[in-house]
Formats: C-alpha cells, structure tokens, sequence
C-alpha cells in the first residue's frame, strides 16, 4: 500500500518492502531526510521542555527541531506555545539559536516585560497579543489587523511531566497518540518526576539510528558485558537460548537466578547487576534504590526452594520497602508492586517519535533525539527522580553538552556512543542494502520505521496513531501488523 500513489498516497523514498529489512539508504539519504522534515516532524507530537522548567507565570523556553522554532510559555490560563517569529519580518523573537551550536537553550521570563523582537521592537504579551507596533502610522490598516500582528499559536499539551508540541492542529491527542502506554506511564506517577540532571552530545549519525541502539537488550551481551557478566543467565534465557517459534525475548520472563549458586549467592548477584545499572545510567536505577536494596541482603527467611521464585519474592519485598522508605520521606511515589501487576511497564518505553523512557524501580532515565542533518543527531539524556514535595531541586534548564566519545558520561550511554557512529560509517559499505532484524527482538525497530513510511506516505492520522499505540510494551517485541 505505501509503494503506490493510489488512494491519495504519497510515494516513499526507499520504502519497506520486507518487515524484516530496513534498506540502507533510510540512514543517509538526503531525499529521504528530506521527506521526514516535511511529512513526519509537523505532524507528530514532539516532547518540547519539562514542566518544572516553567514553575513561575511567565515563564518561557525555546524549542527547536530541523529548523522549526516554538516558545513555551506558562501563562495564567496554562501552558501555551507560539511560533517564534515576529509577525513584522520574521526574526524570532526569543532565542533563536541551532541546537548542537552551543549548550545554551534559551529562556527566560516575559511577564513583565513580555516577549520583544531585536529588529524593530515590536511586542508581544505572553499570551501572543500583540503590545507595541513602533511608528504604527508607517502601516495600512489591513497590516495591523490582530490576526496578522499577534503570534501563531502552536498546539501544546501538558503529558508526563514534559511539555509536548505539534504543528498539525488536526492530529489526534497526546495520548491518543500513544495509547495505553500512557496510562501504564501515568499508574507510575512519570508526572511527578523530577530531572536531577541532563546531558547532551551531538551524534555523527542518523537520528534513527541512535533510537534504535536502544529498542532491544540483544546488544547488551557485547555493548555492555559489565551487565552481562552479573547475570549471564538472565540476558542468556532471553537472547541465547532457543525459544518456540514466534515468541519474544520478552515472554515468560528471563531466568533470574543461577541454579548452581546459593539463594544467598544470587541476591549478592542481583545486588551487583543494580550497582552497575545505577552506576551506568542513575536514573534507570537510583543509588537510594539500591541502598534500600543491600538493607535486605540477608532478607532471606520464608524464601521458597524454587532459586528463580525465591529470586523474584527477594525483588518483590525490594519494591515493597522501596515504595515504603521513599514515601515515608514524602516522595510521590506509587505503589510499586501494585502497578507492576496492574500496569506493566517494559524496561524500555518509547514514546514516538524521538522520547523514550527508561524505568526500574520508581525513578526512570529519559532520552531525547533530534535531528541535525541525514548523519547528524543532537542526543539528551536525563536522570529523573522523585524528591518530597517542597524539597525539589532547581529546574534543570539546559544540558551539560559533551563530544559524544566524552569519559565524562555515565558508562552505558558512554558504550552506546563508541558504537553509533560506527555503525553510521557501516550503512555505507559496499553491498551492505538492509538492516537485517530478527523478527523476534528487534520488531520494533520495524514498527517504528513502517510508521515512519505512514507519515510519508499521508496514511490518515487515525490509523498512524493505532499503530502508534502498538510500540507500547514493544521493546524486545514482535513485528505487528500496523493497519495499513
């Protein structure tokens, strides 16, 4: 269907012929850049700032993507959003600089002093009316109408903590547009989390690219074998071993224990793969998650015989006195063992196109990708935690920006980076044409692509976002049948 101009639709450069093959040029291509700047990125919700980053009235922060600007403002009747160009002759009227250029994001507060272009000093109050026409009288009638002289709203949405755009005024809700993996999101309280910190690098490589490094754990075993060598057996049970005919890595659940070893052996196991997550990326695996965890290491008493049961009962009281320490400093958060059966959430959750959220116990990692070019990305990544209600750190309003092969970065986002712009250089090589996924693991790689394909084709944006709905719980997961 998406090969063929027929019903309306438009033709896809390079499109996806095979589930299973995802041709080279996708990567590189400027055609097929080219199409994604004019048909996928005005019309998908983009994840613009965090809400803590807008805490007074007036409050403003620029947003910037393939070359589109947007202020954020909180207003007095919530958060809104404008396109930032003076209505006069287009200078942008706060910021307006290139992500990647530099670490500074512009912000800022207009409440007082509202929004002024650095041309010719037209002005704009928060709301996007306009204030202040210089030498009115040098202007027809018509030129100073409100509809040409106040700023053009953008559309926003409040969602999980963050603050999300679209330019197409027609798409379907945030959360139409994700599905229930909102809902799972929100049964987890994503909304009340807090960035402790933030980085950024700019990537030599395809924005696609970098996402999807992240959308299966079947490179853990020779990216990050500091994981693999705490618990071989849990990534072996789900990527080495065998398994029926259609079922992913994800079904059943992965072995957690080693039957040669101790109960006693296998907590101190599990204890140290948590210190290497927390070590590698905070956020995934909080360092007060995991003090809270070596508090119960000789939690052994009424533990089945079952090494595998009695590992997941050992994890299960850690959730437990995790929710009941934290929430006894105050801190928002939910019940942990009570939403891990209500609301099950992946241990990656990507939330289309460029935002995914990384989740263990009850803080979580977030990373953000946009584009710079066909072989260019700006990536963020950041900590997010709860924190007791008036104990709060100040916002984090812009990212330590770092090279990509920095030592500074936390050590698993340090490993992916030594390989993204490898693999960019790969999808060159001669007779390298498709990127070759098993159809078990790495399905939402496929998914995320073919949706892609929708949005350059001009499928209708009721069925995208069903399909969208479907990379909920994707991670690890099948090829799906989208729709269309």
């Amino acid at each position: 269907m998406l090969k063929s101009p027929e019903g309306g639709l438009r033709s896809v450069p390079f499109p996806i012929e095979d589930p299973e093959r995802i041709p080279a040029p996708r990567y590189y291509d400027q055609a097929f850049y080219d199409a994604e700047v004019e048909h996928l990125w005005p019309h998908v919700w983009q994840m613009a700032c965090r809400e803590e980053q807008l805490q007074d009235i007036g409050d403003w922060i620029e947003y910037e993507n393939v070359g589109k600007s947007v202020i954020v403002v909180k207003t007095t009747s919530g958060v809104k959003a404008f396109h930032n160009a003076c209505r006069h002759r287009g200078v942008p009227i706060a910021g307006g600089t290139t992500i990647g250029a530099s670490h500074a994001v512009a912000h800022g507060n207009c409440a007082k002093s509202g929004f002024v272009c650095p041309f010719h000093g037209w002005r704009w109050n928060m709301d996007g009316e306009n204030t202040l026409v210089y030498g009115k009288h040098l202007f027809s009638d018509r030129q100073l109408d409100a509809d040409d002289i106040n700023l053009i709203p953008c559309r926003a949405e409040v969602w999980g903590g963050c603050v999300w755009i679209n330019h197409d005024d027609d798409a379907p809700s945030v959360k139409e547009s994700l599905g229930p993996v909102a809902d799972r999101l929100e049964a987890h309280n994503v909304q009340h989390l807090k960035a402790e910190w933030c980085y950024g690098t700019v990537l030599p490589a395809n924005w696609k690219i970098a996402m999807e490094a992240f959308m299966e754990g079947y490179h853990v075993m020779q990216t990050h074998p500091q994981l693999q060598h705490a618990t071989p057996m849990m990534y072996d049970t789900m990527y080495k071993v065998a398994r029926p005919e259609g079922v992913t890595a994800s079904a059943g659940g992965p072995m957690l224990a080693d039957p040669n070893l101790t109960v006693q052996e296998n907590i101190d196991m599990q204890i140290r793969s948590m210190e290497l997550l927390s070590e590698g990326m905070a956020g995934m695996l909080h360092p007060k998650e995991v003090e809270i965890a070596k508090t119960l290491r000789n939690a052994t008493e009424g533990l089945p015989e079952d090494k595998n049961m009695a590992i997941m009962m050992w994890l299960g009281t850690v959730m437990h006195q995790v929710t009941e320490r934290l929430k006894a400093k105050g801190e928002p958060i939910p019940d942990l063992c009570t939403v891990a059966q209500t609301d099950p959430i992946h241990a990656v959750e990507f939330l289309f196109p460029h935002y995914f959220l990384l989740p263990y116990f009850s803080s979580m990692s977030a990373y953000r990708i946009r584009p710079l070019g066909p072989e260019s990305c700006f990536f963020e990544l950041w900590s997010l935690t709860f924190f007791p209600e008036g104990q709060e750190p100040d916002p984090v309003m812009e990212p330590i920006v770092l090279p990509f092969d920095s030592q500074d970065f936390p050590p698993i986002p340090r490993q992916d980076y030594a390989n993204i712009p490898l693999q960019q250089k790969g999808v060159h090589a001669k007779g390298f044409e498709f990127m070759r996924l098993s159809k078990n693991v790495e399905g939402l790689i496929s998914n995320y692509q073919r949706i892609i394909d929708g949005y350059l084709a001009g499928v209708p944006q009721e069925n995208l976002a069903k399909a969208n709905n479907l990379l909920g719980g994707n991670f690890d997961g099948k090829i799906e049948d989208l729709g269309f």
